[in-house]
């Protein structure tokens, strides 16, 4: 991926300094062009999961990164492509910070593979640091987005899991439009109202663009206390499977609170890779069932 346009107009973090790996872009293709490449690159890829929330500070990074390796131990060749601009969290999650993709000779980037053979790739790893801001109008980061998806040379997979920015806006709106015969969407929501409705309208997106909606997913559903394993109802539970129900689509399960999922997540380490024998990993078992039985 070449630099940007916004090196030059101070729309690049700290006013100066393209973030994008990489020197002067090419000349763009045209649209059509660009557009047949993008569906040819992603033609290789059987099934093509959406993880999508109304509201930020949903665990929507958390739950994509698991439902992933949860694939991945199935024996899945499994992609992750994170594609959230303001909040690109897979890096940290995945203890891959400061990692930048190969570029191959004819200008693809190479997505960077984990332990067990998992592919990933984030916008997070184009930025100089963590706490760069990428702040660009929308014709950028349209731009960048269909970079990430014509421009990684994913190879055979059975599953792309995509991390979406959250909200119903230009962005998640766009990443949609690129993406050609998605499977459906991995709503993600907590079980508070305040979450709830908002996460409600992401279920009336993926409608209103006719991407199924594979099913909704409870997050934070109680707390797991760290002394007698029992479930404390922190938040309240069944928020999530009643907004399914009132909006017509299927209740994928809950994950309840962990605080090891909250270490797992600040080390680096995968919840459901390094805990496989606790309540939340079996959660994330039970919600991929449906995605493994996808035809």
């Amino acid at each position: 991926m070449g630099s940007c346009s916004s090196c030059n107009s101070g729309n690049s973090p700290e006013g100066g300094g393209c973030s994008m790996a990489g020197g002067q872009p090419p000349k763009a293709p045209s649209a059509s062009l660009e557009d047949e490449k993008l569906k040819k690159n992603l033609q290789r890829i059987a099934h093509k999961i959406l993880v999508l929330s109304g509201k930020g500070g949903v665990g929507k990074s958390t739950v994509a990164v698991n439902l992933a390796i949860a694939l991945s131990l199935e024996g899945k060749r499994v992609g992750l492509l994170d594609v959230d601009f303001h909040g690109p969290s897979i890096p940290t999650l995945l203890h891959l910070e400061g990692r930048r993709p190969e570029v191959t000779d004819h200008g693809t980037m190479l997505p960077i593979a984990i332990e067990g053979g998992m592919k990933v790739m984030s916008l997070g790893f184009l930025l100089n640091r963590p706490e760069d801001a990428v702040i660009w109008r929308g014709p950028l980061k349209i731009g960048a987005i269909k970079q990430l998806l014509g421009d990684v040379e994913w190879g055979d997979l059975d599953y792309l899991v995509i991390d979406f920015p959250p909200g119903t806006g230009d962005e998640p709106l766009t990443v949609a439009n690129l993406i050609p015969e998605a499977d459906g969407a991995v709503v993600v929501t907590t079980p508070q109202d305040v979450s709830t409705i908002d996460v409600s309208k992401s279920v009336t997106f993926c409608r209103q663009l006719n991407i199924p909606v594979l099913g909704v997913v409870e997050n934070m559903s109680g707390l797991v206390c760290p002394h007698c394993s029992q479930v404390i109802d922190l938040f309240k539970q069944g928020g999530g499977e009643e907004m399914a129900k009132r909006m017509n689509v299927p209740f994928l399960g809950r994950i309840p609170l962990d605080p090891q999922i909250v270490e797992s997540s600040d080390a680096g380490e995968p919840f459901i890779f390094h805990h496989k024998n606790t309540e939340a990993a079996e959660a994330f078992r039970r919600i991929v069932a449906p995605l493994l039985a996808l035809p």
